[in-house]
């Protein structure tokens, strides 16, 4: 009996664990086991969706034509390719955290030519200007584009999350939360685009480019509203498939 006790102590510099704790110890390290598993899975569902925006390196070095409109920041009308076909509003920003401003100010208005890589996520289109062509007058009047007059759509209250544009389309994933505040604000005060995430599709879409309420970029107060869940309300204007939301920020309310 003696010996049957000393067999079943555990001794630490042993080789290998007594024999009647041995199952003991195997249930207890499948159980750790399992719930380093499910600490792990919980952690990888609770991170934010990444969505599927992205770089469009594969359609290469891009060429759009189109009409430059510089407020409240630079986009592209860009021209059908055929009568009927819809037509389309492209955000423009400049490589890395940097926007085009000064770039689309002095063409305003014009039918320009612009190169480079087009960024997408759901219905929100960016080109990352730059490469040889950039923001170029076209040489060949008879293929100027007149776009379509803004439509108003009235005032509207609208959920959301405010964004850059940028990181949002694709350039940094998932682009959005509170973890991306820092650089989502870079981002704006570098004059990329900022964009108003809703809670739910509007119109067909989830994002809007965002103004004050006169159609100018945003005022400094938009910092600290960046990344948080917001109400908001203003003024929103159709440009072909982008809609323009000219929010009042002294309309905010924070929802968390």
């Amino acid at each position: 009996m003696a010996l049957k006790s000393a067999q079943a102590f555990f001794i630490g510099w042993a080789k290998k664990p007594p024999k009647g704790l041995r199952p003991f110890l195997w249930a207890i390290s499948a159980v750790l086991i399992g719930a380093a598993a499910g600490v792990s899975f919980g952690l990888g569902v609770s991170v934010p969706d990444p969505g599927s925006g992205s770089f469009q390196w594969g359609a290469g070095y891009q060429v759009l034509e189109g009409v430059v409109e510089s407020k409240p920041y630079p986009v592209l009308r860009v021209k059908p390719e055929a009568a009927g076909d819809t037509a389309k509003t492209i955000l423009l920003s400049g490589v890395g955290k940097r926007g085009v401003q000064t770039r689309a100010d002095p063409l305003d208005g014009q039918n320009v030519k612009v190169g480079g890589v087009m960024l997408e996520r759901g219905s929100i289109s960016m080109l990352q200007v730059g490469g040889k062509v950039q923001i170029t007058p076209l040489d060949k009047p008879a293929d100027s584009y007149t776009p379509q007059a803004a439509e108003d759509l009235g005032k509207w209250r609208l959920t959301g999350e405010i964004c850059d544009g940028k990181c949002y389309s694709g350039a940094m994933r998932p682009g959005i939360g509170l973890a991306h505040k820092a650089c989502a604000n870079l981002c704006i005060i570098g004059g990329i685009p900022p964009v108003f995430v809703t809670t739910g599709a509007v119109q067909g879409t989830n994002f809007f480019l965002l103004a004050d309420p006169a159609g100018n970029p945003v005022p400094e107060a938009i910092y600290d509203v960046v990344g948080r869940l917001v109400t908001l309300e203003g003024n929103v204007e159709r440009r072909d498939d982008l809609l323009v939301f000219k929010a009042d920020f002294a309309t905010v309310k924070y929802n968390w």
